[in-house]
């Protein structure tokens, strides 16, 4: 049975996952959101004033009243260098995952981490199904989802669009949870 817990703070061995706060902008600015290698592949382009970011945060953070709104800023080493987030499926006990995180700390198996922390919260809120996608052109987020347990399912070509409006055949990998 789903039980909508909203965005809790979760503990890893080297991680805080909690919510945004006003703080997180300046760092989510330099860190992330700028970044034209970080944005790369994704369906946004690299902001090029903090006034971007900065209005996204906010519409976060106003939406944490929803306890069915699942959105994480990923602490490490007290600084904020990455993001999160869930999208329940309406009606069913299903989402899909996202996130992105600074290129300094690419490869240092953080976003694994943080991917499997939050599908375990997940699977506690009683979802049984959690998905993620990504860009075929970048595998680097394919091996995150495969080292998080994710099975990979298919190419859906077309399916998604890139951060110049293109569409693009996307992988998609999944995680069951067999105890519900």
């Amino acid at each position: 049975m789903l039980n909508h817990k909203g965005t809790q703070e979760i503990k890893t061995d080297r991680l805080l996952l909690r919510r945004f706060t006003s703080k997180d902008i300046e760092d989510a600015f330099n860190n992330w959101a700028s970044d034209e290698d970080v944005t790369r592949y994704l369906t946004w382009c690299a902001y090029k004033d903090i006034s971007g970011e900065a209005e996204y945060i906010n519409q976060q953070i106003a939406k944490y009243v929803n306890n069915d709104f699942y959105a994480w800023a990923i602490e490490f080493e007290g600084q904020t260098i990455g993001t999160i987030d869930a999208h329940p499926v309406e009606n069913l006990a299903i989402a899909s995952i996202g996130y992105c995180m600074g290129k300094k700390w690419w490869g240092k198996g953080i976003m694994t981490e943080a991917l499997k922390a939050v599908i375990d919260y997940l699977f506690s809120c009683g979802f049984i199904r959690i998905f993620a996608i990504h860009d075929i052109s970048n595998p680097a987020s394919g091996g995150v989802m495969q080292k998080a347990g994710m099975e990979f399912e298919g190419i859906i070509r077309k399916g998604g669009k890139d951060n110049r409006g293109n569409l693009v055949d996307v992988k998609q990998y999944s995680i069951i949870n067999d105890t519900n």
